[in-house]
């Protein structure tokens, strides 16, 4: 049964014009809880309303909230990129992907376009005819640098105005930090070779600057003026020391990012290489929000224009593991923020570049691993989650053990109850349980249904448990113990509808006054307790709060992965039978060129499509559009 809309929905959806834009999704509040854009907006739009949709759990929960839709025509999809880019800075929608640090990276700044250039530091990039070097993922990165390129190249930090005629110059140029042009040590040409040689080696090209200090010490030897040989030796390891931080990974010599993508039970980590002039200059990595249901193909593409939207800098290369959704349209973007400068997406399969991807890769890897490993490894952390907790929801004694309920279904096909536990702030994999929903009809979805079925199975066991305390078998009293055990903290996805039916449940079987109860909003994680019409609001950077998400983001994981699975083994109806003009034959044709995978099809480009027997371009591009 395919969804149906309101009929204010179905009216929009039948007026959106076929040019490209922007649309805003809103709640029933008015909210904005997702922007997109579109090279056609009614094809892209409708989208989230047919069969083809059913496949994502994201757009499922999206599209359930949907109460309006407003959009903006325009003039085409690099102006639609850019008003969906200022949108989603403005309104930060639940739904669209999001940088969980929407950080901006520090820079060495050279003021040379000033008559003698002072070197600082800024997280703001200007077309002032200042030179910028970096990023650094650190300020105090930037900091080391600058203290030890000043030992070599000392720099004004000073306010005076500079005529060489100053009675005395300051304490810095006493303690060899500043070559005093102030009272004229050095004229204006020698400062800015200072400061020229200086831009050389945060460039990478310090091979003329340290030919030409190692042949001025040698000549300061040999006229024993050791002291100026000295000073020169100081330079040269200061020299050293910052390209030694610098590693040489590209004989190409261009400015490349590097981006890698790492995804695992809902979460996602993106680590991105910084290589400027041929050379590894620093690396980062950054956790994204709102990935659930999306192909890698459309993060990385969502990332990039997260990324690149709030970012002062624009490489000449991009370096990702595989090809982008819209890839011509961002590189075009990049290329107006870069001002006029070409910019290309790389996909590199071989030699250097797929080499440095490689070592990208496993970063992420690496990062994802750590980030989890130290959470679950952080016993504070979880005490102090479980405390916050106790105390926010007005709890008998610590939720040490937490079950948590979430219901996943694709328009009452294949309904799957899921069961995840959470021991000491932990999952606790082995006591996972999923329930295929049985008494629901396939006609239709009913959620409460449904909870109340997986609910009245799960307490009907521990009722088992208890009347049958002895195991008649080997290992049976393992799988005993996860129905036995009442939670400290029953947890239910969903709003007061959910929460009533698990209090009914709790009630039939006499654990009301036993087993705690709430019940987690989807969209403004806002808790629900029985009997009480105020939610319960965690503070949003808490340890209660983090837990409580990994809870209910381990149960959508769970519920998702079961329902997939058994959805697999039912069958679903092809997502191309509800493309217009494609018919049994164009839809044999497809599945046959591309393997019969769905996937491959979707990740296929226009050109690709068109090439299919009796699929011509327009509908290639209908075809790309609606899947």
């Amino acid at each position: 049964m395919t969804f149906q809309p309101s009929e204010h929905i179905q009216t929009i959806l039948k007026n959106l014009p076929m040019k490209p834009g922007v649309y805003l999704m809103k709640d029933a509040r008015g909210t904005i809880i997702y922007v997109g854009k579109a090279k056609k907006l009614r094809n892209r739009v409708r989208s989230y309303f047919n069969a083809s949709a059913e496949s994502s759990l994201k757009t499922l929960r999206l599209r359930e909230n949907i109460v309006d839709i407003d959009f903006i025509v325009e003039e085409n999809e690099i102006k639609a990129l850019i008003l969906e880019e200022t949108l989603i800075k403005r309104h930060k929608p639940h739904y669209n992907i999001s940088l969980k640090d929407d950080k901006k990276y520090p820079y060495i700044k050279i003021n040379w376009q000033d008559p003698f250039p002072k070197v600082e530091t800024t997280r703001r990039i200007q077309n002032d005819g200042s030179r910028y070097f970096g990023p650094y993922v650190a300020m105090w990165a930037v900091q080391n640098t600058l203290q030890t390129l000043r030992k070599a190249f000392p720099y004004l930090t000073c306010d005076r105005v500079i005529t060489g005629k100053d009675p005395r110059a300051c304490l810095f140029y006493d303690i060899k930090l500043c070559s005093a042009p102030c009272v004229g040590v050095v004229n204006q040409e020698q400062y800015r070779q200072i400061i020229s040689e200086l831009m050389d080696v945060l460039n990478g090209r310090s091979e003329g600057v340290v030919a030409r200090l190692n042949f001025e010490m040698n000549a300061a030897a040999e006229r024993l003026d050791f002291e100026r040989a000295a000073a020169l030796r100081d330079q040269l390891r200061a020299i050293e020391y910052i390209t030694r931080q610098h590693k040489a990974v590209s004989t190409d010599f261009v400015d490349q990012d590097v981006i890698a993508l790492a995804r695992d039970n809902g979460e996602t980590v993106v680590q991105i290489l910084f290589i400027r002039n041929g050379k590894l200059i620093g690396s980062d990595a950054r956790s994204l929000d709102g990935t659930e249901g999306e192909t890698d193909s459309e993060v990385l593409g969502e990332f990039i224009k997260r990324f690149y939207g709030s970012s002062a800098e624009v490489p000449a290369e991009v370096v990702v593991p595989q090809n982008v959704e819209e890839t011509r349209i961002i590189e075009r973007w990049l290329r107006n923020k870069r001002d006029g400068q070409r910019v290309t997406i790389t996909v590199p399969k071989r030699g250097d570049k797929r080499q440095i991807l490689s070592i990208a890769e496993e970063n992420a890897k690496e990062t994802l691993h750590m980030l989890r490993a130290q959470w679950e490894a952080d016993t504070h952390k979880h005490e102090n989650a479980i405390s916050q907790l106790q105390e926010a929801l007005n709890l008998p004694k610590p939720p040490v053990r937490i079950e948590c309920y979430d219901i996943s279904t694709t328009q009452g096909t294949a309904i799957v109850a899921s069961r995840v536990m959470f021991v000491q702030g932990a999952p606790k994999k082995d006591e996972y349980r999923r329930f295929n929903i049985r008494t629901v009809s396939h006609a239709g979805s009913d959620d409460y249904q449904s909870m109340r079925e997986a609910l009245t199975r799960r307490f009907t066991r521990w009722q088992d448990a208890q009347n049958d305390p002895m195991p008649r078998m080997p290992g049976k009293e393992d799988k005993d113990e996860t129905w036995r055990l009442l939670p400290d903290l029953l947890m239910i996805d969903g709003g007061k509808g959910q929460l009533n039916v698990a209090v009914e449940v709790l009630r039939e079987f006499n654990l009301f006054e036993r087993v705690p109860v709430v019940s987690l909003a989807k969209q403004f994680e806002e808790i629900y307790l029985p009997e009480n019409p105020i939610p319960v609001v965690l503070p949003r950077r808490s340890d209660a709060l983090f837990l409580v998400q990994r809870v209910r983001d381990e149960a959508h994981r769970f519920a998702i992965t079961s329902h997939r699975q058994r959805r697999q083994k039912i069958g679903m109806a092809s997502q191309l039978e509800t493309i217009p003009g494609v018919g049994p034959s164009k839809r044999k044709a497809l599945l046959k060129a591309f393997g019969n995978s769905i996937d491959a099809i979707r990740g296929a480009s226009i050109d690709q499509l068109a090439a299919v027997p009796g699929i011509h371009r327009k509908l290639a591009e209908t075809i790309k559009e609606m899947l």
